[in-house]
């Protein structure tokens, strides 16, 4: 589809993109890898009986991916919509 656009205007879509898919590849890695290696320091803190780190670990990153997810396919949708080349 971004072959039919103009060579800036395919510029500047692939400008936007590039920096979405760089916010989102950043946010991954922190929730994949930051908060993993803190683990055993954030056990210290307890919620509800269990340590912060067993909640960031098995649950707060997987509730983080999701929204991510849909996160970015909206933002996505917007920028292919704001240059024309959106699905119907």
């Amino acid at each position: 589809m971004t072959d039919k656009l103009p060579p800036e205007v395919a510029a500047a879509h692939w400008s936007k993109t590039r920096g979405l898919m760089w916010t989102t590849l950043a946010i991954w890695a922190v929730f994949s890898f930051f908060i993993h290696m803190f683990v055993s320091s954030l056990n210290g803190v307890v919620i509800l009986g269990f340590p912060l780190g067993y909640y960031m670990a098995a649950q707060g990153s997987l509730i983080v991916f999701v929204v991510l997810i849909f996160w970015f396919s909206s933002r996505q949708n917007s920028i292919d919509e704001e240059f024309g080349v959106a699905e119907d």
